[in-house]
């Protein structure tokens, strides 16, 4: 059996390469942004809270963060370029 070699100087390079999946870590705000709005769900059927002047403004939300949420699907999974 041959020894371990114990010493390896280990030099630190420059900067860190990025896994191809660090994009989709962006994405994680939406499952907390959605939690958000069922705790707010819950909270108003405990508290009996009236959402009705906020459900207009609600549902133009949801649908701004549906496209919001397709752009940021594209930019997560498109290729990367080495100038940047």
């Amino acid at each position: 059996m041959e020894p371990l070699d114990t010493d390896l100087e280990y030099v630190r390079s420059g900067q860190r390469q990025t896994r191809p999946g660090s994009r989709f870590n962006v994405m994680l705000i939406i499952p907390i942004l959605g939690l958000l709005l069922v705790l707010v769900f819950i909270g108003a059927a405990v508290f009996q809270w009236d959402l009705s002047q906020l459900i207009d403004s609600l549902i133009g939300l949801l649908i701004i963060m549906f496209f919001v949420i397709i752009g940021m699907l594209f930019w997560a999974g498109a290729p990367r370029t080495r100038d940047t």
